[in-house]
């Protein structure tokens, strides 16, 4: 059997596919890559379906030996320079790997999240029907560590194979995010402020939501309390301290917090990327609906 023996982890290495849809009325949330987009690519590059898993690097620092026989592989998202045997090759690009050659990726210039591809995939057992591990429920395969190793799977011939893709880099520059309003954005004192604000990713980021800092928010009814609602990857919560968080791929299945705006779905790709200390432009996607204005009658009858 060919696998992968970890030698090295970086922050953080995760075992990633495309999540476990329909387990929410467990109170198990989809999970999956942070990056979807980065993940089907590499996929792609190496001629798997887009649900094989992928191995998510966070901030580089990760390496790993094959043994058992070669294999064919592909990194995208974050440009980590990419090595095998300190030789370096393209990211976005796919690589023939020898059997005991260790392949290396470095602290990514710019971006967050690497993901390496393996033709036939990752092919560890699944839990509830994915290969994801929740950060916050701790449902799937554990963090990599030190002498993992990674069973690659059956390579099935059924699609084409590309040599490179051209992909847009990823920078470090302010993130422009399209988001729709509400659905409780009336809990605002000024809704709009969300996009006026410039924000700063924090670095208690994590795959369970991006914290942003900056000017407060402030609750129309201070105090108030919101019952328990459903939540989505890309909701924009406002706890009562005022500043917003971006749930990411690990939320919550439900929330108390309103949420005030969704981050549209071509773009939740793009949060996966962010680092901390990066700053976070909003904008509304449509208009927001204004409420209507409030008639005030007087005991006398006359509308002011």
């Amino acid at each position: 059997m060919t696998t992968l023996e970890i030698l090295r982890t970086g922050p953080l290495a995760l075992v990633q596919d495309l999540g476990r849809a329909g387990a929410a009325h467990l109170g198990v949330t989809r999970s999956g890559a942070a990056d979807r987009r980065s993940h089907r690519l590499a996929n792609r590059l190496v001629a798997n379906p887009a649900d094989r898993a992928t191995v998510e690097v966070t901030f580089g620092g990760f390496a790993a030996r094959v043994r058992g026989g070669d294999v064919d592989i592909a990194v995208t998202g974050a440009d980590t320079n990419p090595t095998v045997n300190g030789i370096m090759f393209g990211t976005n690009s796919i690589h023939h790997v020898r059997d005991g050659e260790v392949i290396s990726l470095g602290v990514p210039r710019a971006g967050l999240r690497s993901y390496l591809a393996v033709r036939g995939g990752i092919d560890v057992p699944p839990v509830l029907g994915s290969r994801s591990y929740d950060v916050m429920t701790k449902i799937g395969p554990a963090p990599l560590q030190r002498g993992d190793l990674l069973p690659v799977g059956e390579h099935t011939p059924d699609y084409p194979e590309l040599d490179q893709a051209p992909v847009a880099a990823i920078t470090n520059g302010p993130l422009e995010l399209r988001v729709v309003p509400g659905p409780r954005d009336d809990w605002l004192v000024d809704p709009d402020a969300l996009v006026h604000t410039d924000w700063e990713v924090s670095d208690r980021s994590n795959r369970v939501g991006m914290q942003l800092v900056g000017h407060p928010l402030s609750y129309r009814c201070a105090g108030r309390q919101l019952p328990a609602e459903g939540t989505a990857r890309g909701a924009i919560q406002v706890p009562p301290n005022g500043l917003p968080v971006i749930l990411g791929p690990d939320h919550p299945v439900t929330g108390s917090y309103p949420v005030v705006g969704v981050v549209i779905d071509e773009d939740i790709d793009k949060v996966a990327q962010v680092r901390p200390g990066q700053r976070v432009r909003l904008h509304w996607s449509r208009p927001r609906q204004q409420p209507a204005p409030a008639v005030v009658r007087s005991a006398a009858g006359i509308d002011w």
